[in-house]
Parts: C-alpha cells; structure tokens; sequence
C-alpha cells in the first residue's frame, strides 16, 4: 500500500501539483476574465438579485431553487480547505499566502460562472421529470469532431465518459473518505467519541439525506450551509475581537509581504514570494474548486429557463467561500499571532526532519543555515544510523525539524511513557519500530491543529477547539453530501438512473469504513481524480469560448425584453450596446 501510495504522490506531482495544472487553472479564468470583461465585478449585484429570487418563474423547469442550488454547491466546496487548508497555506507560505488565496478566488468567480453556464445549456431533463447535468453532457453533446466529409466523430461522448468515471472516484476520493476521517479523527480528539461510533451515525444520517435524492439534499443544505456559516463566522470574530490590537497589523503583513516574502519571526523560518504564491494558489484552488467542473453538476438542477442566470449565481461561490470564509480563517490565525509561536503538541512522523548535528536557534549564523534549509531546500547533513534514548531524551548531537520549525523540550514516548532504547533513522527520517513510539515537544503547527490553538486564543478560552472541531464536523459533512449528487449524476451518465442507488449504498457503507480506517491512499488518489476532472473541462471551456460569449450577450437583450421596466437591466444593455457600436 506504501508503494501505491508513493506512486500515486509521483504522478501527483506531474499532473495535478505541477505548475503547468496551476497555469492552466489561473490562464483560463484570467483570459475568461478579460474576455468578458471582468464579470465577476460588473454583475456581482445582478447575481445577488437573481438569488433572491427576483426574475423568478413558476413555469421554470428545474428541480431546485437558485438559492438552494447555491447551497448545494458551497457545501461541497466549503469544507475542511476553509479550516486547515487556509492554516497549511499560512504556515508554507507566511500572510501573503492568503493575497494569493484571495487573487486566486477573484479569478475563481469568473471561471465558475463560465463552467455553469455552458453546463446549464445542455443538461438533460430525464423521463422522470427530474434533471441531470454538469461538464460531461456539454462535452457529449459539444465536443464533437466533424471531418472534411461532414463525418461526425463521437469524441465528445468518450471525453464525457471519462470526466464522469474521474468524478466517480472524486467522490469518494474528495467528498466521502477523508471527510469522515477528518471528522471522526477530531471527534475522537476533542470529545473522546470512538471512531466507528461517530462513523456509524453520520453515516446513517447521511444515508437519509442522500437516498432522498437531490431535492431532499437541497432541502438540508439550504438550511445546513447558512447555519454552519454563521455558526463559524461569530467564533472567528470572536477570536479577532479578543486580539483586536492585532487586526490592523495582520491584514498589514497580508500586503507588505506579497512580494517581498515573509522573513523568519518566532518560529517560523521564512518564506519566498514564489513560495507564498504557489501555497496561496495551490490552497485558494483547493478551497473553491473553480474549473473543475464538480459545481455545475448541482447548478443543473436550478429552476431557471436559460443558462446564464445560474451561471451568475455561481459566481458568488468563490466569494463566499474564500474571500469571506478562508479569509475570516486567515485572519483568525494571524491576529492570534500563533501562527508564528512553537506549541506543545504530537509530531507527525512525515513532519519530521532530523539534521545530523545541532543547531542553535539564538547563534544568527547556525539559524540562518536552517532557514535556508527549510525555506531555500539548501542541503544540509541529514542524520543516519540510530538515535540512542534514554528516558525519553535522545542522547545523539542533533536538531529536529518539526512541521518547518526547529523542535524544543522534546520528548520520545512509547504508550504515553518516556522511551528507552534505539530508533533506526534512514536520511533524516525515523523509522520506529512500533507505531505506539512518538514524539512530544515544542513545535510549530499547522493544518487543523493550527486553527484549534488561534480559537483558543480568545475570549473563547478552550472552548474555541469545540468551534473549530464542531465547524470541521460540519463543514466535512457537508462536502459529503453534495459529492454523493455529483457521483450519482455522473453514475446517471455513464450507466443510468437505475444504477444510482447501488451507488448510494456503496457511498454509505464505504463513508462508514472510512471512519475508523486510514484514508492517505484515498486523499493521494484524490489529488489525480481532481485533475482528470479539470483538465477536460477547461479545454471544453476554451473551446466554446465563443459561444459561451454569445449566450451571455444574448441573455442580457432577452432578459431586458421580459422587464422593460428594469433601470439596472437597462444600464447593462446599453453599456454593451455602446461598446459595439464604437467599436464597429
């Protein structure tokens, strides 16, 4: 399984973590952006006012509203990313990492308003009644290869196929294992709730919401997603409020460091621009899901009788759940200042550096050496051979890397007493021989644990790792949810709605497992499914380019003519109108 997994992580590496993917992503939301004109800003407040439900119909074919479509949507997107993927970006990259976040999702927005649009456009009503839609039908129906002959290759039901098999496993890979396991693991370590028992009743309420198909998800989520928002939002400003001395030169540090880097300060050893960008774009992708393709599955099922309406409601996404959520996160941990500050805490083995001699933190020079380690990978001596302990201490000259932090007062434990004996280290990295062998000691941390200990510098006292382990559980739960309708709609596609509830089941039951299981393989397999699903996606996109152009521009007369009385309708038409006609 290691081997798999560590395969698995090498072709990451040339798919998804690649910077060509990133380019990719980033190219087409910023030509998209350009293209038609920065719509993300020009028609915010119209994709506000369509969500309200001002230009509805009750004659709209549809089996959601605009608001719950939306919904469904963020519950898929807002999830562990906005809780420990913000901490991880902060910890790689210092405060401009979360700049880049928020440029990243400013781009999002246009790019997710294209991908549902021309989604929408070619959903599919099936007999039933009921709608089934996303990427895959547009691609079936749009991605043809007409020959000189005027032959028609079906290339376009083949590039559907596979973007629906890549959202299969996406589903299991993204929206079901890792999140239970991300729950059940913080359940268990804040409430001391067994595993399986936390495994077996969310599974069964999520067998309940996700058999009722997607109008009972909507339901649920229309009220699951605004809650467990406000519920987050008022103990993150709790937590802002409490360091309100540090508000002003936290978001300071976002800007000055943009590009400029972060230099050393407390533990932490620095970050690069280039570093800082990569991390916030990397996180900010992550986070959203602009492009891939996974939102206009849910976007399909709105009531709305043309395209470009949902596909302005989408637009919101992004903005929502990064520019408010992620950065209320960001703010979070850097007004605490913790991001910064060594913690009592257990390492993690893939954390873990040992350097094959000792480095002292308060000698300028020796310091400098780890930073340009950790922060430049300049190399230095990596430790080989056995670590000698004795009652916990190990006896050998040497510094320990622990998550990019030089470690102190640390101590070896083997089943919660100090440990004496010898650990075998190949190039830096431990290898115990006992899984019950473990390091405890002064570090910095990052991830969820790194937002649990901003809560807990607030008002909120230790009362704040409960919002953030009840704010995991929802927000994990949530993305379960709206990932089982995207892997039935694309179980819909490939096989028919007569399959979808064997898959439901399979969802359940693997959820379940995964609760009490390790789930490293699965998030590994996660990170390729995401990119298969993207990669195919974006080029539909830059195919279409024109015709998603030409829709938008055609919704805007349309619209107008079915609300004459609309100043605000009035000011888009004639602006556009304008525009054509000093350039013709």
């Amino acid at each position: 399984m290691q081997s798999i997994n560590d395969f698995l992580v090498m072709l990451d590496g040339y798919i998804g973590g690649h910077p060509w993917f990133v380019c990719l992503l980033l190219g087409t939301g910023i030509f998209f952006t350009f293209y038609l004109r920065f719509p993300q800003f020009r028609f915010f407040r119209h994709a506000i006012d369509i969500v309200r439900g001002k230009y509805d119909h009750h004659l709209d074919v549809g089996d959601t509203s605009h608001f719950q479509a939306l919904s469904t949507a963020l519950s898929g997107t807002v999830g562990t990313g906005n809780i420990a993927g913000v901490a991880l970006a902060i910890h790689l990259g210092g405060p401009a990492a979360l700049f880049w976040m928020m440029v990243t999702a400013a781009i999002g927005m246009c790019t997710k308003m294209v991908e549902v649009t021309i989604s929408h456009k070619y959903r599919d009503i099936l007999p039933d009644g009921t709608v089934s839609g996303g990427p895959m039908y547009y691609m079936k129906k749009r991605l043809n290869i007409k020959t000189k002959s005027g032959k028609i290759i079906r290339t376009g039901a083949i590039i559907g196929a596979f973007f629906a098999v890549a959202t299969v496993l996406s589903s299991f890979g993204t929206g079901s294992l890792p999140q239970i396991n991300s729950i059940s693991n913080a359940v268990f370590a804040t409430f001391g709730i067994n595993h399986i028992i936390t495994g077996a009743i969310l599974a069964f309420l999520l067998a309940l919401i996700i058999i009722g198909g997607i109008k009972r998800i909507a339901q649920v989520t229309e009220k699951l997603v605004p809650g467990m928002a406000i519920f987050y939002f008022i103990g993150a400003l709790l937590v802002i409020f409490t360091n309100y001395h540090n508000i002003i030169p936290s978001i300071i540090s976002i800007f000055t460091t943009v590009f400029t880097g972060t230099a050393a300060v407390g533990g932490f050893l620095g970050a690069t621009v280039a570093y800082a960008i990569n991390r916030g774009v990397n996180r900010g992708l992550f986070s959203n899901e602009s492009g891939q393709g996974s939102a206009p599955i849910a976007h399909a099922s709105a009531k709305a009788p043309e395209p470009v309406s949902e596909g302005l409601v989408a637009l919101l996404e992004p903005f929502i759940d990064t520019i408010i959520i992620c950065f209320l996160t960001g703010l979070t941990i850097l007004s605490s200042g913790v991001w910064h500050e060594k913690v009592e805490n257990q390492f993690q083995s893939t954390d873990m550096i040992f350097l094959n001699d000792f480095y002292d933190e308060k000698i300028p020079e020796q310091k400098q050496k780890v930073i340009e380690f950790v922060r430049d990978k300049k190399p230095l001596p990596l430790f080989n051979g056995k670590l000698i302990v004795n009652e916990g201490k190990i006896q050998n000259k040497i510094t320990l890397i622990a998550s990019r932090s030089i470690a102190e007062d640390y101590t070896v434990y083997e089943n919660k007493k100090p440990y004496t004996g010898e650990i075998q280290v190949v190039n830096g990295k431990w290898q115990p021989s006992s899984p019950s062998i473990y390091i405890v000691g002064k570090s910095l941390v990052h991830s969820a644990p790194l937002t649990t200990e901003a809560f807990k510098r607030s008002i909120l006292g230790d009362w704040g790792k409960y919002v953030v382990a009840i704010g995991l559980l929802l927000f994990a739960f949530s993305t379960a949810i709206s990932w089982s309708y995207y892997g039935d709609r694309a179980i819909t596609y490939l096989l028919g709605p007569q399959y979808v509830i064997y898959y439901r089941i399979i969802y359940v039951v693997a959820f379940f497992i995964a609760s009490f299981t390790d789930t490293t393989i699965v998030w590994s397999l996660s990170y390729i499914t995401i990119a298969l699903m993207t990669v195919p996606n974006l080029i539909g996109l830059w195919i279409l380019r024109k015709e998603i152009k030409q829709t938008i521009d055609a919704y805007w007369t349309d619209l107008l003519s079915k609300h004459p009385e609309d100043k605000k309708l009035l000011h888009y038409v004639k602006r556009d109108m304008l525009r054509k006609k000093n350039k013709g």
